[in-house]
């Protein structure tokens, strides 16, 4: 959501940021549903000042028995009255139409996001990890040996169709252990607190982050009008949908392990093959709501969190700021990590970590008391994936493999499995 001030006051700078995500000049037709609505407002209320007027001489004209004055004062209020509910009905009716407007126009990027139409044009920005060099051509993790016995798409398929998986034995309980390490480490070492959210939202949430209503083929709707979340980011940040928090409540730092689910619009042909992209999967999502002067270094701090991760499971990956034309409507800023999967000698998304501004916060309506008093401010809010969990265990599984189809195991995982250290090639932990 934008603030009709700016844009009135910015036409053409507005205008030429849209420009940068390839949208076009839509300042005009803002401004034409503003000045209308702002103009019904006007005449309305000077149609109730004039009602209001006459109101009052009606009882003048009837205390002296002028009878024709008192009877041309009493239509011309009705007819006030009729015109005033006509007019705010109208002005209703453009305030409907602007902000449906405004509600499917992308945020506006910070200037430092590089310009770029795809993923081809997204910049470097920071690489940890040297990819591991094997005496062995690696496999991709669902042809792994350990692998195979635990992790059924055919099953999945059975069960609910294409891009599901049933994951079993031990290929199982790293995955599970993956959340729970996740989690331990962002409470323990990060600061954050641990929620436990629905994953069913009404649809006014949806709309909150911004996922409705230009993006809803991408997400699943139940038949009685809930929403699937596609990650915990809607839960998390809604959190403050409506309120008007203290100051001294910032920042809000939140880490939710959930179930999350994704139609996967226009991804017909890609990934078909392993768990890489699923309509259902688990991530460990991280929200912060904070002072907008903090937003800039909550931005850096959450992508370090994320970062921290990666490290901590002993997994390269290379840190990119996204361009343009490859970042999501809804955000000024993205940094995507990248892990490194060998079975496809390449780098793939793991996490992506955005700075929202105040764009989901207007949607919301969720604000702040200043401490030194004045008028309440928009809060800022960001997420960032901390991590994907079936992506990281595919990670987890190709960069640990063995020429026997075995996994050694990151040590950081073993308190989370009792000791073990490596899934053998019969699918079992030992």
């Amino acid at each position: 959501m934008h603030d009709i001030r700016f844009i009135r006051e910015n036409p053409a700078a507005f205008d030429a940021a849209l420009s940068r995500r390839g949208a076009s000049p839509v300042s005009s037709e803002i401004l034409a549903i503003d000045e209308a609505r702002r103009a019904l407002i006007l005449a309305a209320e000077t149609a109730q000042a004039e009602q209001n007027k006459a109101s009052k001489e009606v009882g003048a004209a009837k205390a002296k028995g002028d009878e024709d004055e008192f009877q041309r004062l009493r239509a011309l209020v009705a007819e006030k009255k009729a015109e005033i509910a006509q007019m705010q009905e109208q002005a209703k009716q453009k305030d409907e139409e602007l902000n449906t407007l405004l509600l499917t126009l992308p945020n506006m990027l910070y200037d430092d996001v590089p310009d770029g139409a795809d993923e081809n044009d997204n910049v470097e920005i920071g690489r940890w990890g040297t990819p591991r060099s094997f005496d062995f051509k690696p496999v991709e993790h669902y042809d792994l040996a350990g692998v195979k016995t635990g992790m059924d798409f055919e099953a999945g398929a059975k069960l609910s169709g294409s891009r599901f998986v049933v994951l079993t034995g031990g290929v199982a309980r790293i995955h599970r252990a993956l959340a729970q390490f996740m989690l331990d480490f962002h409470v323990e070492n990060h600061g954050l607190t641990e929620a436990i959210t629905p994953v069913m939202v009404k649809e006014d949430m949806m709309y909150g982050t911004g996922q409705l209503p230009k993006f809803g083929e991408d997400s699943y709707q139940t038949t009685n009008g809930w929403w699937l979340i596609p990650t915990a980011e809607v839960t998390l940040t809604n959190l403050v949908n409506g309120d008007t928090i203290e100051e001294s409540a910032l920042p809000m730092r939140y880490a939710a392990h959930t179930q999350c689910f994704r139609s996967e619009a226009g991804s017909a042909g890609r990934d078909t093959s392993g768990m890489l992209r699923q309509h259902q999967f688990e991530k460990v999502e991280m929200v912060s709501i904070v002072h907008p002067d903090e937003s800039e270094n909550e931005h850096a701090r959450m992508t370090r969190q994320a970062e921290a991760i990666l490290e901590a499971l002993e997994l390269p990956y290379r840190t990119m700021k996204l361009c343009a034309g490859d970042m999501g409507a809804g955000m000024k800023r993205t940094h995507d990590l990248e892990v490194w999967l060998p079975g496809q000698d390449k780098y793939r998304e793991i996490s992506s970590v955005s700075t929202a501004g105040d764009y989901q916060a207007r949607r919301m309506n969720a604000r702040f008391k200043p401490a030194e008093g004045g008028k309440p401010q928009f809060v800022h809010t960001l997420n960032g994936s901390g991590l994907a969990v079936g992506r990281t265990l595919i990670a987890v599984l190709e960069n640990g493999q063995n020429e026997d189809g075995s996994v050694t195991l990151p040590t950081a995982l073993h308190p989370y499995l009792r000791g073990k250290t490596v899934l053998n090639a019969a699918g079992d932990l030992e």
